[in-house]
């Protein structure tokens, strides 16, 4: 079980890195574009972005990212499940984020832009359902691993940041704006902690 627990952690590890290395590439790639949406990162930090980047000139790259990242972190959830099997909500909380990375998948079908004349299209409705479901998913599944983490000594300090992390989600997917920043990077440091622990157990299983 080491090895699958050491590949599901560079998921873990990986996934987020490099959403946040497209996310921030693409921002400034593509500001001139995101502008013509209404975007601003100070004051309309939420305005079509981060889904807004799929439409622009390096649209591509941004689709192909929500369907790699979100395929990564149904990988990273199923190592987690693998190591927390015995834990009462272990098996909730890591298909909890199952759900999420297949919904993070969905992100590709791409968005509709805030301001348009036409009326909604098919696959701007997937994508805005999936938001949801990743939303909702992702809270249930960080509490839950709150509970979890909560019960193993050295993973006590995760549960705090799961909570945390969790508090952010509804107004960063209701209310939006600056929030929205400090739940990626609460979600990033979420990812990356809990995947390099993982990690280390991979590592002790081998042993």
């Amino acid at each position: 079980m080491g090895r699958s627990l050491k590949a599901a952690a560079v998921s873990g590890i990986g996934g987020p890195i490099l959403f946040a290395v497209v996310l921030i590439s693409l921002s400034f790639l593509q500001n001139d574009f995101m502008r013509t949406l209404g975007w601003d990162p100070l004051t309309a930090p939420t305005r079509d972005w981060p889904s807004g980047l799929a439409l622009g000139p390096w649209g591509f790259v941004m689709t192909a990212t929500f369907m790699a990242c979100g395929l990564l972190l149904v990988f990273f959830a199923f190592g987690m499940r693998q190591a927390f099997r015995a834990a009462p909500a272990g098996s909730t909380a890591s298909n909890l984020l199952t759900l999420s990375g297949f919904a993070m998948s969905f992100l590709a079908f791409s968005t509709d832009p805030t301001n348009r004349a036409s009326p909604a299209t098919l696959h701007g409705r997937i994508h805005d359902g999936a938001f949801v479901v990743l939303g909702v998913t992702l809270l249930a599944s960080l509490v839950a691993f709150g509970f979890v983490f909560r019960g193993e000594k050295s993973w006590r300090a995760n549960a705090v940041l799961s909570w945390v992390t969790a508090t952010l989600i509804v107004p960063s997917f209701t209310i939006k704006g600056i929030t929205f920043y400090f739940f990626l990077v609460g979600f990033l440091a979420w990812c990356e902690t809990a995947a390099f622990k993982l990690w280390r157990r991979g590592i002790r299983d081998e042993s």
